[in-house]
């Protein structure tokens, strides 16, 4: 039995869960087609997925196809998960990338597309929906072409397009050969060989000509040649179909099980599992969805796993197989299993020995909300629960504000609110509201600045000296840290404690923002050592403890900050704007009051696209009024580009959660009387 792990990819609303549906349905696993409208897909598990018909999180679900078991992993469509489908994507053996024949290539297509290729995981296309009317079937696969990749292969052609009657007749499209051939100069040598044509001829002819002209090429051939290059991820087969009536579905099933690469990976090899999502069970246990690459993981086997190489031992196991899943003892290589027992699990945590991912090209979330519970809300439970979802998603940074008793979570777009609230109320019986989202700025230092302060030295009261300096780096390098003085010179454990607090402390700079892009220098170093009172034992007010270079480091770190001076940069998004070139009038004035800087503007017949940035904070606005300003033909892709220094108005400042060094008499009231000072 060969097993293929299959992603189901699209933009929202292109029809990916109807398609879930449709090939469970195709395939016997199930009796009743479910309905995204309805809410009664077997995907959409989550109560705002069935409401909004939108996919939210990942699901899997098992088919066979004769001697292939599929597992079918269906993934979010909305731009604001695109981090869930990334996590997706390093444990799948290929895809399914769904366009709509209707709305043809959207923003969030291109995004998955671009991604899908980069990784290099093999794709075949379906385009849904023929069925509807304003279906198209040449100026789709043009789209596709021209905004997805040249390297496509129609793989049939569609009678009565636009009706409900729509059907396929399946075979290898005009111009498979030039395709293939611009990849297999062994397939262009065939043809040359059996029509007498020189080399460069063929080439041109076959530039020119579809491929029912080339005799000289057997189809058994050309589908060789088109299976290759499919795992290759060179070219990529387009099928045509509708979810709903099941027109087209019996050949994109051929081509999953015949095009797609099965798994690969040996039972018996060294134990190596990617953990790519996490859920809690009924009970509050986590449970981890992983995919093993090789090896066998059993019951009861103790395993390191995450950053830490911590063990934990498995207590249960379950793994996917006609549309549900069922308790097994072990799970082998190739497959994807649900695992219990790994209580500190997280995403992305590798399972046995590490392997090499590829990488994940995660945008940082650029906005940031408060979270305001209702008026019967235990804010205790509602840091758990928040605590919890963010184990979910590593990439929901949650700060907790002692003082103003708040807590923040970043994102990565409005839906994602709808869904944390939806979730806390489904799920932990929890209310609660948001704040207006913001956006997420940085600070960087304008300069160098140096501070220090000496043990045993007023106004000292730690017995620790630390002396930091701080040096803008160029941008992107984060964060580094590095000794002027002798590793030697006092125990490892407080610079490893100095070092610690430095990142720590670089999380609120001046202005309350995360500071990166720096080099810190350690120049000073000092401790007492361990000394006692005679005939007494250790005495910690007369000697350095870890505690002290935790506490004397913020002062030394902030006032270097300080003295070198830093500036606040904002996040902006690159956007793509296609719209109807009238609408430019209207369109141009609206973008320069939301701060959004076009680049390039290029008329294209009716049509015209923008290109330029937009400031993070102002993306929902633009996506808001973009439909009234277009007539509903605008379109719009956004994403994370890079951060610019705010130059004009006020300098946005975030609320500290620390124990604010920039009032170092504060600062040392909190800090004192923690440690016992």
């Amino acid at each position: 039995m060969h097993l293929l792990n299959l992603g189901i990819l699209a933009h929202v609303d292109a029809g990916k869960t109807s398609l879930t549906e449709r090939l469970l349905h195709s395939v016997g696993v199930i009796d009743e087609i479910g309905s995204v409208d309805a809410g009664s897909t077997r995907t959409d598990t989550l109560a705002l997925e069935r409401q909004r018909g939108i996919t939210i999180k990942s699901a899997v679900v098992s088919f066979p196809i004769d001697d292939v078991t599929v597992n079918l992993i269906d993934t979010p469509g909305h731009p604001d998960f695109i981090a869930e489908v990334e996590r997706v994507l390093g444990v799948l053996d290929g895809a399914v990338l769904v366009v709509s024949a209707v709305e043809g290539v959207q923003a969030q297509t291109r995004v998955l597309m671009r991604t899908l290729r980069r990784l290099r995981i093999p794709t075949l296309l379906f385009v849904n929906k023929i069925d509807r009317r304003g279906a198209r079937y040449d100026g789709v696969l043009r789209a596709i072409a021209q905004r997805l990749t040249p390297a496509i292969v129609p793989m049939g052609t569609v009678e009565g397009l636009g009706a409900a009657g729509a059907r396929v007749v399946a075979g290898l499209g005009a111009g498979a050969l030039e395709v293939l051939a611009e990849h297999d100069e062994e397939l262009l040598a065939t043809y040359v060989e059996g029509s007498g044509m020189s080399h460069a001829t063929q080439r041109s002819t076959a530039m020119s000509h579809t491929t029912e002209n080339f005799s000289g090429v057997s189809h058994a051939t050309l589908h060789a040649a088109l299976t290759a290059q499919t795992r290759q991820s060179l070219v990529h087969p387009v099928y045509f179909g509708s979810a709903i009536t099941g027109a087209g579905i019996d050949a994109l099933v051929n081509g999953i099980k015949e095009l797609l690469p099965t798994s690969d990976g040996d039972p018996g090899g060294p134990l190596s599992a990617t953990v790519f999502k996490v859920e809690r069970g009924p009970a509050g246990e986590k449970v981890a969805y992983a995919r093993l690459f090789s090896g066998t993981l059993r019951t009861r086997d103790r395993v390191p796993f995450g950053e830490a190489r911590q063990e934990g031992r498995i207590t249960a196991i379950s793994v996917f197989d006609h549309g549900t899943d069922a308790r097994a003892d072990a799970v082998p290589a190739g497959r994807i299993a649900r695992l219990w027992g790994l209580a500190d699990i997280r995403i992305g945590d590798a399972i046995g020995e590490p392997r090499k991912a590829y990488e994940h090209v995660f945008a940082p979330p650029t906005l940031e909300t408060v979270v305001v519970p209702g008026p019967d809300t235990n804010r205790r439970a509602l840091h758990v629960a928040l605590t919890q979802l963010a184990e979910q998603d590593p990439l929901i940074d949650l700060r907790h504000d002692e003082v103003r008793q708040e807590i923040s979570v970043s994102l990565y777009g409005e839906v994602q609110k709808e869904v944390i609230q939806s979730t806390l109320a489904d799920e932990y019986g929890l209310d609660v509201g948001f704040r207006e989202t913001t956006p997420i700025c940085v600070e960087r230092p304008v300069g160098s600045g140096s501070a220090v302060e000496f043990n045993k030295k007023d106004p000292n009261p730690f017995l620790a000296t630390v002396g930091l300096r701080v040096d803008p780096a160029p941008t992107g390098a984060g964060v580094d840290f590095r000794l002027e003085v002798e590793l030697g010179s006092m125990p490892y454990a407080f610079f490893k404690a100095v070092e610690d607090t430095v990142r720590e402390t670089l999380g609120q700079g001046l202005h309350g923002w995360q500071v990166t892009d720096c080099t810190v220098t350690m120049t000073h170093s000092g401790y007492s050592p361990r000394q006692s009172h005679a005939h007494q034992g250790f005495d910690k007010s007369m000697s350095s403890t870890g505690a002290d270079f935790r506490g004397v480091t913020p002062l030394v770190l902030i006032e270097a900050l300080r003295r070198a001076g830093t500036r606040v940069y904002e996040p902006l998004h690159r956007f793509r704007i296609e719209a109807p070139a009238d609408t430019l009038g209207a369109l141009l004035p609206v973008l320069a009051a939301l701060r959004a800087v076009p680049r390039t503007t290029v008329t294209r017949g009716a049509g015209c696209v923008l290109d330029g940035t937009v400031p993070a904070g102002r993306v929902h606005e633009l996506e808001r009024r973009l439909p009234g300003l277009t007539r509903g033909e605008g379109e719009l892709e956004t994403a994370f580009d890079h951060y610019a220094p705010i130059t004009q108005g006020t300098v946005p400042q975030r609320p500290r959660t620390d124990h604010n060094p920039l009032d170092r008499k504060e600062y040392l009231l909190n800090v004192t009387r923690r440690v016992g000072r």
